[in-house]
């Protein structure tokens, strides 16, 4: 897996195969839990590949991304109902047949997603754009 933060204010961008973001889903759906990432060779257009997530079960409500840059870590902290939405979206993107990705960004009234949280953007396991 890896996760690219971008300190411009877009947010991250997780991409892994489906192995990698079910394994994800996992951790977000048990409430804790810790996911490696890897370095890659391709180009970080300006962007900070982070070392690890970490998922943290909490009070919420609702759910916040945000990243421990000291420790380059993508940090998802929330509330059972909140993380177990996020993992059906991750999920849903491992599952796919064709490139594509989703945003996930707050807006007021988001479902899941807490104020203040940074935008992430979650790629299917073909890569971020439709083949066909």
């Amino acid at each position: 897996m890896r996760v690219l933060f971008f300190p411009d204010g877009s947010g991250v961008d997780v991409s892994g195969d489906a192995t990698e973001l079910v394994l994800l889903a996992l951790a977000l759906v048990g409430g804790k839990g810790r996911v490696e990432t890897t370095a890659s060779a391709e180009p970080s257009f300006g962007g900070t590949e982070l070392a690890s997530v970490e998922v943290v079960g909490a009070g919420g409500p609702g759910v916040g991304v945000r990243v421990d840059v000291e420790r380059r870590v993508l940090l998802i902290e929330g509330d059972r109902p909140g993380l177990t939405a996020l993992a059906d979206d991750v999920r849903s993107m491992a599952g796919m047949d064709d490139g594509g990705h989703q945003h996930i960004e707050y807006f007021p009234g988001h479902h899941y997603l807490a104020a203040g949280s940074l935008a992430m953007v979650v790629n299917s396991p073909h890569g971020g754009m439709p083949a066909r």
